[in-house]
């Protein structure tokens, strides 16, 4: 008899909570009616309650348990890593800065342009800006220079923050490299060429190509799921196994597959963990170190950053979110993008796979290589389109190529209604960035 269940609840639509409830009273009331009645209604509640306890106590024994513990009934948060496990990306001794404007955009306060529908009141950018709940931090970067940078709350222009799904793009950034120095020799290579264990596995493995990571277009049974029912229990698990686990090579290995590998787009983080595990296989180096030789130190970033690790044991790379960096840092890889892969000259990484991450193209629901293109909002192409990384809490990074602009956003939350890299894409067209 089962005396205790843990009962989880969803809190803010992204994260869940533990209350632990003693059922045994419960049970033992059920059971003596059952006895005495054979009520069918009793019987199926009593089933259904031993079922649900049965099933909430496998699956949160570990995982689920650990996130709660590590940060709370809020869920991870931009400063979430300093309580985690972490490998460092190492910087180098130069660095770059980006120079203060002579003119900065003054009519930043007075310019109202944005609207989410025709009939709405338009906004100024800031206006915009503060109906999204908890922005942290904005810079604005046009020809090279800033010319706008706000802070709230506790975050400063050098203090580190969690950028998570945007180490998505990250990632497909520094897989592009490993193509270019031969490490991986196509995009259209199996993934079993660079994990061979996974031929053991379920043959779809075997169909599984880089290029369908990149476009999350795999096929995996795997989903982004933070809803509580019944149904969802399951997936909810492996999301918090993802993020709180201690052995994600373990869990990549149980992957079941939902349909064949490059059927159809479905976003899903496990695509860019895998990724980030081809890319240690193929260059021999770990996650940390390889972005550190080939992007932080090439881009004379100016502080090191952080990536979480499932374990020290394990040692493997959240390379689909767990990157921490500063927000100017984080617009060097912007200033890399807008100038198709050069840096000061530099070539950081092929022309080529810079324009299939960031053509603006509505197939594939305008995602490709880890980058989202404007288009993936719904709305109709503007007159100068850009393209941008996106994660939870709404951190973003945007570029408009033709109007030689980068803007980032980081956030504690993604409340209100603005879509960011909406934002973004109104103002970069808006007429004052000529």
């Amino acid at each position: 008899m089962l005396r205790q269940f843990l009962a989880l609840y969803v809190i803010n639509n992204n994260v869940f909570a533990l209350e632990i409830k003693d059922t045994h009273n419960e049970c033992n009331t059920a059971k003596r009616k059952i006895g005495m009645r054979k009520d069918k209604k009793i019987w199926k509640r009593g089933q259904q309650m031993l079922t649900l306890g049965s099933l909430c106590v496998l699956m949160t024994a570990c995982s689920i348990v650990r996130g709660y513990r590590a940060d709370g009934a809020e869920g991870p948060n931009i400063y979430s890593f300093e309580k985690r496990i972490h490998d460092t990306i190492a910087n180098g001794d130069r660095t770059f800065q980006f120079p203060i404007a002579n003119r900065k955009v003054a009519w930043i306060d007075t310019l109202h342009f944005y609207t989410q529908r025709s009939k709405d009141k338009r906004m100024t950018f800031l206006e915009a800006m503060e109906t999204k709940g908890k922005t942290q931090g904005v810079l604005i970067i046009h020809n090279d220079s800033i010319v706008f940078e706000k802070y709230w709350g506790d975050i400063t222009s050098d203090r580190l923050a969690t950028v998570f799904s945007v180490s998505k793009s990250i990632t497909s950034l520094l897989c592009g490299i490993a193509v270019d120095e031969g490490y991986i020799r196509s995009i259209d290579d199996a993934v079993t060429d660079y994990l061979p264990e996974l031929k053991k596995k379920d043959p779809m493995w075997q169909k599984l190509t880089i290029r369908h990571l990149l476009d999350m277009r795999s096929g995996l049974d795997f989903d982004d799921t933070y809803s509580l029912t019944i149904k969802d229990l399951k997936r909810l698990h492996a999301m918090a196994r993802l993020n709180y686990g201690h052995n994600l090579m373990k869990q990549i290995r149980g992957l079941k597959f939902r349909c064949e590998p490059g059927t159809k787009h479905r976003y899903e983080s496990m695509t860019a963990q895998i990724m980030g595990v081809v890319i240690e296989r193929a260059t021999g180096k770990r996650y940390a170190d390889y972005l550190s030789e080939k992007v932080w130190k090439p881009l004379q970033m100016e502080s090191p950053a952080l990536v979480n690790i499932d374990s020290r044991k394990h040692d493997v790379a959240h390379a689909f979110g767990g990157i921490s960096m500063t927000i100017k840092d984080l617009a060097k890889i912007g200033r890399l993008y807008l100038h198709r892969g050069l840096w000061n000259g530099q070539r950081i990484v092929s022309e080529e796979w810079i324009r299939q991450s960031t053509e603006y193209n509505t197939d594939n629901d305008g995602y490709h290589f880890n980058w989202y293109n404007t288009s993936s909002t719904g709305f109709d192409k503007p007159q100068y389109p850009g393209y941008y990384a996106f994660g939870i809490c709404a951190q973003t990074l945007y570029v408009c190529p033709q109007k030689n602009l980068i803007m980032v956003r980081i956030g504690l939350t993604n409340y209100g209604s603005v879509f960011i890299p909406e934002l973004f894409e109104q103002f970069s067209n808006s007429g004052f960035f000529d």
